[in-house]
């Protein structure tokens, strides 16, 4: 594989948690990085603006300070409710990760991160919008893509433009349509979320949990069945509360899930402020991909990483964190590719990264893709809230499963239950 002209050691589509992590690593590492941004910031991002201690520990990583002055909110734990029951469980103590978590807003996350991988030495080109891949004839391999300037609300404001690299990442999110140009469609086995949230005024917004509510229902009444999925309330300190839920598609489009979130508020106590009167801004809705649904995360010369290659967490809807580990993965892989002597060495090097994804969370998606299938049923789903929520021993073994955050080192029986079901599953 040949490019007769390089703009770039590595082009990456898209500014979002997993391009601008990427971008940041291979800048560090001494590569000439060219990251192309449709959007400008800040922008807004539907998100739940928690961070685990996962995506904490990659933003240590990546040398991110995350200062309570600048906005940056510790959380201790998660608090739970449903069946009558409130129960709250720090986050756990693991080796090598920090025992908290944060709340950001994604505005103020996004921005952070790409201003980050700019003062690590990678290009940005916001309002740069990619139209399509660029095809050695030869190898079919992608050696670059096209693309325009287009203004704030995407339409064109300047001519096509043709951008090259030996190495380019699909880092565009859910729609992956790089990926989709290349032929990597998304796979229908694998679950879909739907995420929806707004914002309150609201004097929770100082609240030091992360709380997740477990009874969703279709209906207004107490006895309607339960919805797989939760509901969310997360200070973000700042004097709002972002607020929202997320639960499994069931591909029929017969759940209104903003009319959902606007019934559940109104059922919140009165003095949250969980109205109308004290929204800030409009409800908006994502789609949330998850347990790879969209594969090979390597192929002809395209990396995938992040919610382009459905990365997200089937068992908590999370996909910051595993868009940021992707991206660290993925950088390794092509800085070796980069310094491979000839086109074979260079592919070996980045097959090494859908190898490395797939080792380290293919099994734990695998039990993802399992819990996905129970909670599906309304009935596990009230057995599950019923009994399992009122015995804190089983709770603190399920948010151990549930955030990904058992210790392979602890002698704790629920470490040793989570990590043995980890490596026994067959990988996703």
């Amino acid at each position: 594989m040949t490019v007769d002209t390089q703009d770039a050691d590595v082009l990456v589509v898209g500014a979002g948690p997993a391009g601008s992590t990427l971008a940041r690593h291979l800048a560090t590492a001494g590569r000439r990085v060219l990251v192309l941004e449709k959007s400008s910031f800040p922008r807004e991002k539907v998100c739940g603006d928690g961070l685990t201690p996962r995506a904490v520990h990659e933003l240590d990583l990546l040398g991110v300070k995350t200062p309570a002055e600048d906005g940056w909110r510790q959380n201790k734990g998660l608090r739970l409710l449903g069946g009558g029951v409130r129960l709250q469980v720090p986050w756990p103590e693991i080796s090598d990760f920090p025992g908290y978590g944060l709340v950001a807003t994604r505005s103020r996350f996004d921005q952070t991160l790409a201003e980050h991988a700019r003062a690590g030495g990678a290009t940005i080109l916001e309002r740069t919008s990619v139209t399509g891949p660029v095809l050695d004839e030869r190898t079919g391999h992608v050696v670059g893509v096209t693309a325009r300037p287009v203004d704030e609300k995407g339409r064109k404001a300047g001519e096509e433009s043709t951008y090259r690299a030996p190495v380019v990442v699909a880092a565009d999110g859910v729609g992956g349509r790089l990926a989709l140009a290349m032929g990597l469609a998304k796979r229908d086995d694998r679950p879909l979320g739907i995420a929806v949230r707004t914002y309150f005024t609201s004097p929770r917004h100082d609240d030091d949990w992360m709380e997740a509510w477990m009874e969703l229902r279709e209906s207004d009444s107490s006895t309607g069945p339960l919805l797989p999925g939760y509901g969310w309330v997360f200070g973000v300190g700042d004097g709002t509360s972002n607020v929202g839920l997320g639960v499994l598609d069931p591909g029929s489009g017969a759940i209104d899930y903003r009319d959902l979130l606007r019934r559940w508020t109104a059922a919140m106590p009165p003095e949250w402020r969980f109205r109308e009167e004290d929204q800030v801004g409009p409800i908006r809705g994502a789609a949330l991909p998850m347990a790879f649904n969209r594969t090979p995360h390597y192929t002809r010369g395209l990396v995938v990483v992040g919610d382009a290659g459905g990365m997200v967490n089937p068992f908590n809807g999370e996909g910051i964190a595993y868009a940021m580990q992707s991206a660290r993965f993925a950088a390794h892989a092509v800085d070796d590719a980069l310094s491979a002597g000839d086109p074979r060495a260079r592919e070996r090097a980045l097959q090494a990264y859908p190898a490395a994804v797939r080792a380290d969370l293919g099994g734990y998606y695998t039990l993802g893709r399992v819990f996905v299938s129970l909670i599906g049923h309304p009935e596990v789903m009230r057995i599950a809230t019923r009994f399992g929520l009122p015995r804190p021993g089983l709770m603190k073994l399920v948010v151990k499963l549930l955030a990904n955050l058992a210790d392979p080192t602890s002698k704790d029986a629920a470490d040793r239950v989570v990590v043995a079901l980890k490596r026994l599953a067959p990988a996703a």
